[in-house]
């Protein structure tokens, strides 16, 4: 019996002495044993000699979009591009990929996503966001608004606001005053849209 209590204490020892040198190795993290660069210094894998990477093409450092010649303020109403057919064209192109499965395809918040449950965009045709500034609705796409998420990743500045413009050529396809339309549009409204 004595020996079988002396035996399970020498048993014990080991495995404990087993563990705590084992403990020693298994706490070691690798990673923050790894080769690495400090900042700014030399090194010698690269050709240019220099640790730090030019950024990849169209990638934005944090804190450098406030260098973004398209970037304007909240409240301006200032439109940084030229608006051409081409940049309308791109326009609708990106509003039917990022825009229209949530705000629909006139702008009016029934998208296909709203309408299998999620929560409904408000309608681009209300008079508080007809009056809203560029920079506020480029500001929104850019940093996202309530429920949605901002677009800053995955849409370059130009065509953000080339999802402007659109919208904005949307917002005015029903709200357009009628002196302003062409001889042939007034005349097939007045007639009550019937083809001439």
């Amino acid at each position: 019996m004595q020996s079988r209590r002396s035996f399970a204490a020498a048993l014990l020892f080991v495995l404990y002495g087993v563990g705590l040198v084992g403990c020693g190795y298994s706490i070691r993290q690798d990673m923050a044993n790894q080769a690495r660069q400090n900042p700014l210094s030399p090194s010698d894998f690269f050709a240019d000699g220099r640790s730090e990477r030019p950024l990849p093409e169209n990638a934005v450092a944090r804190g450098e979009l406030a260098n973004d010649a398209l970037l304007v303020p909240k409240d301006s109403n200032a439109f940084p591009l030229p608006l051409t057919r081409e940049l309308l064209e791109r326009g609708q192109e990106r509003y039917g990929i990022f825009c229209q499965p949530c705000h629909g395809i006139q702008g009016d918040g029934q998208g296909m996503v709203a309408m299998r449950g999620m929560k409904h965009p408000p309608s681009f045709h209300q008079d508080r966001l007809r009056a809203e500034p560029q920079g506020y609705i480029y500001d929104v796409v850019t940093n996202g608004f309530g429920a949605m998420y901002g677009y800053s990743s995955q849409i370059s500045p130009r065509d953000r606001w080339a999802i402007i413009a659109y919208v904005r050529a949307l917002q005015l396809s029903r709200n357009a005053p009628v002196i302003e339309l062409p001889a042939g549009l007034r005349e097939k409204l007045t007639a009550g849209g019937a083809a001439k």
